[in-house]
């Protein structure tokens, strides 16, 4: 081997280090930058020529790799819409709200802007499946980006929903005259949303047994305004000697006392006709009503409790996101809609994907296809909102590199300065 190979070799040795070095430093800037993958640096050897009588001796090539398959630490963040992929999947993003390239990232610190977007600290959009009314969703390929769009938080608005149930609980005074009667109110809703108001009528019609009729609703807003039919009343309804629920009777049918019909129809306001299934309680139960003394010189119906699934238009107050990626959407009025799932992209060989930063990647030939798979679905991964992946970088690690690299850059380097020398003299022979 001549002098000037001995040069080249220590020359290559000089860039293989500088390249790891260059390494080490985006390392250690990046400790601190959420789901940033560190990369490491890999030596390999060349020799420009070998016989069988003579082993030439090379030089090194130094090329950088990220792993991007590993798992940085989970931690706690005070934004919910934050998140972190517990596993090896990636969220889909794009750099825009519609028709932007695809991209994969692990780095969840997603907080709404301006817009209601979704959007992380390189302003990168997360992408998801819009959730039909059922919370399904609706999307007819869900294996493919394009049945994805940018997740806004912003242009949800709540729903009404129309009463289907309700349920009563009180003690009907036993020691009421035959023929006394009592009136409570009921709130239900229709289809559009409104409000009205039921009147109940209780009437004693003799030892253990009442009848119950209802008066077509109102407004709640205006007690002069009828605004539908009801019909479904009178309602006989016996007790047992011990004061429990005995049974009903409906258009002199013994029906289910926890599971009554009645309807409504012709709102005034244009909704739909109602049913309902009234709940009064379980035969031989104590849970709905029971016909106990109440123990007053004026006998009224006590522990009054009703309660329906209905309810108004809500104004959004929040948003939650769990385990398995559903968003949902929290009202005011009580409602809670599943409106998104994000998603969770895998790859067969998620190390061959290429950087587009630290932390965002582009699909290749060598990391295979994506597949798109819901949160908890194989090799996945969980979602875990509120919280955030921290940085790949161990710095323990990347100092004992550092030191490495600069002694086998000063090596190389001492390598440089002895040939040189030994030219010197080789040169000086001729004087």
């Amino acid at each position: 081997m001549s002098i000037t190979s001995a040069m080249y070799s220590a020359t290559s040795g000089l860039t293989a280090q500088s390249k790891a070095l260059a390494s080490i430093s985006s390392n250690i800037a990046n400790t601190s930058t959420t789901g940033f993958k560190g990369t490491v640096t890999e030596f390999t050897s060349y020799i420009n020529k070998t016989t069988t009588v003579d082993e030439q001796v090379g030089g090194v090539i130094a090329s950088n790799t990220r792993n991007i398959n590993s798992q940085g630490e989970i931690q706690t963040s005070s934004v919910t819409t934050n998140l972190a992929v517990n596993g090896e999947g990636f969220f889909v993003v794009s750099n825009e709200t519609a028709d932007g390239g695809t991209y994969f990232t692990r780095n969840g610190s997603f907080s709404a802007d301006s817009d209601g977007y979704l959007v992380n600290s390189e302003d990168y959009y997360l992408y998801g499946w819009k959730l039909a009314d059922d919370g399904t969703v609706g999307a007819s390929n869900k294996t493919s980006v394009d049945s994805l769009e940018a997740i806004n938080l912003s242009n949800i608005k709540g729903t009404p929903k129309a009463t289907t149930t309700e349920s009563l609980e009180a003690n009907l005074p036993s020691d009421a005259e035959t023929g006394d009667d009592f009136t409570t109110d009921i709130e239900m809703f229709d289809a559009l949303g409104n409000s009205h108001s039921v009147t109940l009528t209780w009437t004693k019609t003799g030892d253990n047994s009442w009848s119950l009729d209802a008066a077509d609703p109102v407004s709640s807003s205006d007690s002069t305004a009828t605004t539908g039919t009801i019909s479904g009343f009178p309602i006989e309804i016996t007790f047992n000697s011990d004061g429990s629920l005995a049974g009903a009777t409906q258009n002199g049918t013994t029906v289910d006392p926890s599971a009554i019909s009645y309807s409504v129809s012709g709102w005034t306001t244009g909704a739909s006709d109602s049913t309902v299934s009234l709940d009064l309680g379980t035969a031989d139960g104590t849970d709905g009503l029971t016909q106990y003394a109440s123990g007053e010189s004026d006998p009224d119906i006590g522990d009054w409790t009703a309660n329906q699934n209905g309810y108004e238009p809500g104004t959004l107050t929040g948003t939650t996101i769990d385990g398995s990626g559903v968003v949902r959407a929290t009202f005011d009025n009580g409602e809670t809609r599943a409106i998104y799932q994000i998603p969770i992209a895998t790859f067969a060989n998620a190390d061959g994907l290429d950087s587009e930063s630290g932390t965002t990647f582009t699909q290749t030939y060598e990391s295979g296809n994506y597949q798109l798979r819901t949160a908890g679905d194989g090799k996945a991964g969980d979602i875990e909102a509120g919280s955030l992946e921290s940085s790949t970088v161990e710095l323990t690690d990347e100092f004992s590199r550092m030191i490495v690299a600069q002694q086998a850059y000063s090596a190389a380097s001492k390598v440089m300065t002895t040939a040189q020398d030994m030219l010197d003299t080789l040169i000086s022979m001729k004087r």
